[in-house]
């Protein structure tokens, strides 16, 4: 009978956030299983930014030079496939995935980042990533001056809009049929002239994904060149949930400073615990996981 591989850790998400908590596991000698649906939530996007070192390099790039760096290492294995099922076991965790093959680990890690919800909007899909944004640290030095656009129908949206002020003075706020202004702020958008369209929208015309005009139900419609906007979002990966984890209001996954979860021997790092999505935030917290885990399995075996 063939005996199941064990790993004191398997990784579920090989981007940036998993693949840095196994260059860190991996210096740490520990053995390291790696499952990655090849799937990573920024596929669309051409460039990445504010990452030292890599500023304008292509997300696609930064992953593959990230996984040949790490599998590299002799103690880290990589697995082409999806998660599907987890069990706890005396203390330990068998992994199944969808392929039917199975590994147990003493610790796991979740970086399966989450997924972004797009309005059922004509256009949208198509613009997204590209003209349209969810981050000005990520995108708006590209897009600086240029008549810019921005879906904002929550409470928090002034200091969204107040932001975005920085960039371009060109700014123009959607608020589809919502009223989430007050009369202080809506005094201070017309200080700053941004200009305020209460009136729903219906479409995003664009050429190729290049946003020309936003389309409104009343028919009419104004140029403009970017729209931001902040999606509502899913966690990527259901089994932390199944397995206990704890999600707060917004929809993260709760970890202490480390990564650690409320569930013993479970980590959790990048996009699903934070709403700071940026490259090298995502690989901090991955360093962080992978040193910290190597801390708890050195501990717990001394």
């Amino acid at each position: 009978m063939k005996t199941e591989k064990e790993y004191d850790v398997v990784i579920i998400g090989g981007s940036y956030s998993g693949l840095s908590a196994a260059l860190a596991l991996a210096r740490s000698l520990r053995n390291i299983l790696i499952i990655d649906s090849g799937s990573p939530c920024n596929a669309v996007v051409s460039y990445s930014h504010n990452f030292l070192t890599h500023d304008g390099e292509s997300p696609a790039t930064l992953a593959r030079v990230s996984r040949e760096q790490v599998l590299k290492y002799e103690n880290v294995e990589f697995h082409r496939g999806q998660a599907n099922s987890i069990v706890s076991q005396s203390g330990k965790y068998r992994v199944l995935t969808t392929t039917g093959q199975s590994f147990t680990c003493k610790k796991l890690v979740f970086a399966t980042g989450i997924i972004d919800i797009l309005p059922p909007i004509p256009g949208i899909n198509e613009c997204w990533g590209k003209t349209v944004l969810h981050c000005p640290y990520c995108h708006g030095f590209e897009v600086k001056g240029k008549t810019t656009a921005v879906l904002a129908t929550s409470e928090q949206a002034f200091e969204y809009v107040m932001l975005l002020t920085n960039w371009t003075d060109r700014l123009h706020v959607i608020t589809n049929g919502t009223s989430p202004f007050s009369e202080i702020q809506q005094h201070l958008l017309a200080k700053h002239n941004v200009q305020v369209h209460v009136e729903p929208l219906v479409a995003l015309n664009h050429n190729a994904g290049q946003l020309q005009s936003i389309q409104f139900a009343d028919g009419t419609s104004f140029s403009t060149d970017v729209l931001y906007t902040r999606m509502p979002f899913l966690q990527k990966c259901a089994l932390p949930q199944e397995l206990g984890c704890a999600i707060d209001t917004q929809g993260y996954i709760i970890t202490d400073a480390s990564g650690k979860t409320n569930v013993a021997g479970i980590y959790a790092c990048g996009d699903n615990t934070s709403k700071n999505r940026t490259i090298s935030n995502a690989v901090a917290m991955g360093t962080n996981a992978g040193m910290a885990i190597n801390k708890e399995l050195t501990v717990e075996s001394y």
